[in-house]
């Protein structure tokens, strides 16, 4: 996996400064004020913070951004940033000043001056999100042998560091769980077949996750039907992961359910040639589920969670499904195939009849990179939320908007059951193109028993971008590992007494 940065906090050290390489960030608030930390860097550089600060480009920033002096006279830094940022600025502010830093910083040491300041945590991991590089198929770029994407260290000078690593611990794990994601989704499909995600997420189990792989074997067994169908095309064979901590009581869990089709050709119903490289994302949920677990264990989240995920592959091949096939899924209901490119539904579908067979969880939440049309109706800036429960689509709205998680309520209703209506069977996968989320949502409503809070959470526009965001660079972006493990947090762990 992928390492984030090291992030130490250390006692205030202004005589340190002038020997401090690499990148020296300072906060100054709205009007320039410059607190004991930015004058002492100003009388070092010879009264360039200051002037910097009175300049008109100061004066058109906003909360969060910066301004980069390169090559400042009196130090050994290559560069000093001045971060414009409130006393208590908006979180997000605060992550995107400290993605800001890690651009400017690449690959060299950097200080954060924050002594006082009461968003180092949002700073630390918006620096540490930010600082991701997904390197492991590249070769050494000085030709020297050294790791391209070994982070230099984050050193952040705090009144009071012994408090502010605490705070750090926990988004520590987040990150560490945001970077599994990001790593499973850029992996080529050569490289994350299907078995060897399954060997991947075993390893959870050095962090006290219980992790169970189900082979080809027992979800027949189990009439795992629709899923096995989706897979049968394909060299790698098909499995369920279940992912188990339990940090909590006695209490029934959270359910995380994930759609992992390592590809997707599309299968009999094949895609077009262009932009099918791109499917190697089409395991986004799985992935996501995957960080949380991670980021829930190495936090010790005292709460109930279990993860599960469906891999396999959509490959069109003489055992391929066709359309036109007639599956009977896990619950007993029969579906018409009518494309086979609308095959995650077909994996979701089973496992999660499965979870709440096996678990009765208290809430069940799938995630996947399920439907083009998300993207039509959303972009790239928000998933789309599917809910049966009100109260729990909220509640997982705000997390996300704690988060800074994009994520915008969609509808159901009876009337797309129309849509879905088979001839020959209880149910077709697809509706046509009107609506085309809403009806996949439609179809995975089916297989939730009316007991049981769910979302589904349609991630195709958000898991995995052409472009950098605040927080990640170009490619996975870890979307959903945050704001599931805010989630998490504030609606399902146990307090300390």
């Amino acid at each position: 996996m992928t390492t984030p940065a090291t992030v130490n906090f250390a006692p205030t050290d202004l005589d340190a400064l002038a020997s401090a390489e690499g990148v020296i960030a300072c906060i100054v608030p709205e009007g320039g004020k410059l607190g004991t930390e930015a004058r002492r860097l100003n009388r070092l550089t010879k009264g360039a913070v200051q002037r910097a600060v009175e300049s008109e480009a100061f004066g058109k920033l906003s909360d969060g951004d910066m301004l980069d002096l390169g090559f400042p006279a009196g130090l050994a830094a290559s560069a000093v940033a001045i971060l414009r940022l409130g006393p208590r600025p908006d979180p997000k502010d605060a992550r995107k000043a400290g993605a800001a830093l890690a651009r400017l910083r690449a690959k060299r040491p950097l200080t954060i001056l924050g002594s006082g300041h009461r968003r180092l945590t949002d700073i630390a991991l918006g620096a540490t999100l930010r600082g991701y590089a997904f390197d492991a198929h590249k070769t050494s770029k000085d030709g020297e042998g050294d790791d391209p994407s070994a982070p230099a260290p984050i050193t952040v000078m705090a009144t009071k560091p012994e408090e502010a690593e605490a705070g750090f611990a926990d988004a520590r794990a987040v990150a560490e769980g945001v970077f599994l994601t990001r790593d499973l989704v850029n992996e080529p499909a050569n490289v994350l077949t299907t078995t060897e995600f399954a060997e991947r997420l075993k390893k959870l189990g050095e962090l006290g996750v219980e992790v169970e792989v189900l082979d080809e074997a027992e979800l027949e067994r189990l009439g795992m039907r629709t899923l096995l169908a989706v897979g049968q095309g394909s060299e790698s064979p098909s499995y369920v992961v279940v992912m188990r901590w339990n940090g909590g009581g006695e209490e029934n869990p959270l359910a995380l359910v994930g759609k992992g089709v390592v590809f997707d050709t599309g299968g009999i119903s094949l895609k077009p040639a262009a932009g099918m490289e791109d499917m190697t994302m089409d395991m986004g949920g799985a992935g996501t589920v995957a960080g949380v677990m991670h980021a829930i264990a190495a936090r010790k989240a005292r709460a109930n969670v279990v993860g599960l995920v469906g891999l396999v592959e959509n490959m069109p091949d003489g055992r391929a499904q066709r359309p036109g096939d007639v599956v009977t899924s896990m619950k007993g209901d029969t579906v018409e195939v009518i494309n086979t490119d609308a095959e995650g539904r077909l994996v979701l579908c089973d496992v999660m009849w499965y979870t709440q067979e096996r678990f009765e969880p208290t809430g069940m939440i799938d995630l996947a990179t399920l439907t083009g049309a998300i993207i039509i109706g959303l972009g790239h800036e928000n998933a789309g939320v599917f809910s049966n429960h009100d109260a729990f689509a909220d509640a997982f709205l705000t997390a996300a908007k704690n988060a800074g998680e994009g994520a915008w309520r969609m509808p159901l209703g009876k009337g797309y059951d129309e849509m879905l209506k088979s001839r020959v069977a209880d149910v077709k996968n697809v509706g046509g193109r009107p609506a085309g989320s809403i009806t996949a949502a439609q179809f995975l409503k089916r297989f939730v028993k009316d007991e049981t809070p769910w979302i589904h959470l349609d991630i195709a526009g958000v898991a995995s971008l052409k472009s950098a965001s605040d927080l990640a660079p170009a490619g996975a972006t870890g979307w959903g590992v945050r704001a599931l493990d805010r989630l998490i947090r504030d609606g399902y762990e146990k307090g300390d007494g």
